[in-house]
């Protein structure tokens, strides 16, 4: 089917047909696991800014959040900054916690209360990637473990790179 500015592809499901036995979308979930981190650990979460797409960055700010002018900040509980000893714009390097005891390090993130949930936490990617493990993937969909990172925050001997 054609139409002005292209060609119009079928899309079965907006069309309203599914070609299963029942004839209609079919929805399951899976067990679902919370993650819990150790004492003095928090779990972080990688995301985007305002002006990503995928990996690449288009700005230094993030409007949807108020970080202007960094990327490397991690966003923490302030109570959750109180109970690790750390203070507001401290500068704080990420190390990441796994089975292989491999060390993982992103340095010179500055510490930014933010109302994330007690014990949780969370930073930009790409800068965060390397706390990923390679081997750490979802069971069925073998994608990163990149939204459930257990992370250890300690004082950075420098600020990072802006």
């Amino acid at each position: 089917m054609t139409r002005p500015g292209g060609i119009q592809l079928p899309n079965p499901v907006n069309e309203g047909v599914y070609h299963n036995p029942a004839g209609k979308a079919l929805f399951t979930r899976n067990a679902w696991e919370m993650l819990r981190a150790p004492e003095g650990h928090l779990l972080l979460q990688t995301m985007r800014s305002h002006d990503q797409w995928n990996t690449v960055p288009y700005t230094s700010n993030d409007r949807y959040r108020g970080i202007h002018g960094s990327r490397r900040v991690v966003l923490v509980n302030p109570e959750d900054i109180t109970g690790l000893g750390l203070a507001e714009g401290q500068h704080v390097d990420l190390v990441s916690v796994w089975q292989d005891n491999a060390e993982r390090r992103a340095e010179g993130f500055r510490v930014v209360p933010y109302p994330t949930t007690r014990g949780c936490a969370a930073a930009y990617y790409p800068e965060t990637n390397v706390l990923v493990p390679l081997e750490s993937v979802a069971d069925k969909s073998n994608q990163p473990t990149s939204k459930g990172i257990v992370v250890r925050l300690e004082p950075a001997a420098a600020p990072g790179p802006v």
